[in-house]
């Protein structure tokens, strides 16, 4: 009878175990450093504030690597859930027929209520289909902002607390602090994305023909990167760069650091960058919108959206996806998504959260942390919508590659920028021609 009681009681016990068995739902990111923190904390809030699902991150590389890992998985059947896609590749994952679940769907099915207008106008429009379903759900969007160090400011004999608003006052300022012996006056970061894409839609010139790939037929697309306005911006800043004054530290966010540690002065890059120069730069610092050609018609107009998206992979369970759609509700809520935006500089997402981090005060307490909202939020035109292309992720690494060979003297701006649109074309010609009929 002992024997028999202990046979019940162990089946109970397991049982028990198997009732409390969670779901899992593997999502795969690409962030960093106090980034990689923040979406561990969301997890973490989560998986506290239920017992049916667990969220597990991983940070697979570069946004990059990730994409490519979630391709190479997908086609081996271990694919996670929620994937972390750039801004860059939203146009190949729409293209990716089959191997995603529009999110506006998935959250639908699992009876949570979604409201596209709910969300910033400029962030929305970026992952909506033409048929008006929402792709993907925005996460960490941001746009390019300008930050300076005020001390070198200070030091240099230049106002620390009024940014150079245009160009030609960013080159004036560069030269100053060349002169107070700043080894490092400015840097940039994400240099196609900064001096290109946002580049355009701040001076509301063309970026790429059918409305920078976002109008009808925008598989057709084809660069402009090559105008005057183009030319005379990167020739401008070739002459910086032989003089010092700009100095260039590698692709992607790898000029960061050298600002965070006080080597340069200024540097343009994400808003989402916020986060690190908050918790690690030793000196004051300002944040301002990004500088602009004042005889270019229509500057300043808005910045283009980055970061990244969150994509819902197909294949899964139908339990998983009311995993996936229980945790999309959970960063939703107001109070998550302004938290988020305060701690990392990304983009409030929603008009609510937005509402809630200014009547908090936090805008006030902490000048120039708007930016990337007031940036974002003005009326757009069909040049500075957005851009959507094709391959986009091989572009931008035509356009460092380019503009690597203008910093280091081997080519002309002229001569860099005609390559990027030729190679950059044949790319985008590859992508119409994979995707007709489609």
């Amino acid at each position: 009878m002992r024997i028999k009681h202990l046979a019940m009681a162990s089946l109970v016990a397991t049982t028990g175990i198997a009732a409390q068995a969670q779901t899992e739902i593997q999502w795969w990111h690409a962030m960093t450093a106090v980034n990689n923190e923040w979406v561990n904390d969301l997890a973490k809030q989560f998986n506290e504030s239920q017992k049916e699902f667990k969220v597990i991150p991983t940070y697979k590389g570069t946004y990059d690597e990730t994409m490519t890992a979630a391709v190479a998985a997908f086609r081996s059947g271990g694919a996670p859930h929620i994937l972390q896609v750039f801004e860059v590749g939203t146009a190949t994952m729409m293209a990716s027929k089959g191997a995603t679940v529009p999110v506006a769907k998935v959250l639908s099915d699992n009876g949570v209520t979604f409201d596209p207008k709910a969300y910033i106008p400029a962030v929305a429009s970026y992952y909506t289909a033409p048929n008006g379903q929402m792709l993907s759900f925005p996460f960490n969007s941001s746009t390019t902002v300008f930050y300076y160090n005020k001390d070198a400011f200070k030091k240099a004999g230049l106002n620390p607390d009024k940014a150079p608003a245009t160009w030609p006052e960013v080159f004036e300022a560069a030269k100053k602090l060349k002169a107070s012996g700043h080894s490092c006056p400015m840097t940039l970061a994400w240099m196609g994305w900064t001096q290109l894409e946002s580049f355009s839609t701040w001076h509301n010139v063309e970026f790429a023909t059918h409305q920078n790939g976002l109008g009808k037929d925008g598989f057709k697309a084809r660069l402009k990167i090559n105008s005057p306005t183009h030319v005379r911006h990167i020739e401008n800043l070739e002459k910086a760069a032989k003089a010092g004054e700009f100095v260039y530290k590698g692709r992607g966010s790898l000029p960061q650091a050298s600002f965070v540690s006080g080597e340069c002065a200024m540097i343009q890059t994400s808003s989402g960058f916020y986060g690190d120069v908050a918790k690690n730069a030793k000196f004051a610092y300002g944040i301002s919108n990004l500088p602009y050609y004042p005889d270019v018609k229509g500057a300043p107009q808005n910045t283009v959206i980055g970061g990244g998206s969150l994509w819902v992979m197909a294949g899964k369970k139908a339990e998983e996806y009311k995993g996936v759609a229980k945790f999309f509700e959970f960063i939703s809520q107001t109070k998550v998504q302004a938290a988020s935006h305060q701690r990392t500089g990304y983009l409030p997402v929603t008009m609510a959260s937005f509402d809630l981090t200014e009547k908090s005060g936090f805008y006030q307490k902490n000048p120039g942390t708007d930016t990337a909202v007031n940036q974002m939020i003005r009326k757009v035109t069909d040049n500075s919508r957005g851009i959507r292309l094709g391959n986009y992720v091989q572009i931008r690494t035509i356009e460092d590659e380019e503009l690597e060979q203008v910093w280091a003297g081997k080519k002309s701006a002229k001569e860099a920028l005609d390559s990027i649109v030729k190679r950059g074309d044949e790319l985008l010609t590859r992508f119409e021609a994979a995707n007709k009929g489609k």
